[in-house]
């Protein structure tokens, strides 16, 4: 399979215990720590950057966060998996840096300098700590999952590649 599809496969499979993670801290968030994750804020502030929000009803903006957050995932996915293959670390420990890495550069990077989100330096630590376990808990999946799916999986080799 290419590289770049099944790692935009693992990355969107990936997306799924993401987001349970993430619901399941911000539930145990203090209560004025629990207003909407980012992927919520995104894609509503992508909306209204397009003037499209307001003709948008609460299903479709619904819609519109799940949809965007596993687009996004997908497409972090599809840059991990040729960087995964290019290094001679477990599949775990890869995923997890480029879940980090996607953090940083999505919360501290990106979002804040196009205006869609302020930076994570400005929420709450609980927020921002949840923020990143998130991330791990992708990077982990994706790892995981784009080395159970390659050709010549490293899970054959006793979990790791040969030195």
């Amino acid at each position: 399979m290419n590289t770049v599809l099944l790692g935009a496969l693992a990355g969107l499979a990936a997306t799924a215990p993401m987001s349970l993670a993430m619901k399941l801290m911000h539930e145990q968030l203090p209560a004025h720590e629990q207003y909407p994750l980012p992927p919520r804020e995104v894609a509503m502030e992508v909306a209204e950057k397009a003037g499209v929000k307001h003709e948008l009803d609460e299903p479709e903006r619904e819609g519109l966060t799940w949809a965007s957050h596993f687009a996004y995932g997908a497409a972090c996915g599809a840059v991990y998996a040729p960087l995964a293959r290019a290094v001679d670390v477990p599949p775990p420990l890869t995923g997890a840096a480029f879940g980090l890495a996607v953090w940083a550069g999505s919360y501290l990077g990106w979002l804040p300098a196009m205006d869609i989100l302020r930076p994570a330096t400005e929420h709450p630590p609980r927020r921002t700590a949840l923020m990143i376990a998130a991330h791990v808990v992708w990077g982990v999946a994706a790892g995981v999952i784009v080395d159970q799916l390659s050709d010549g999986r490293r899970g054959s080799q006793g979990g790791r590649r040969s030195r």
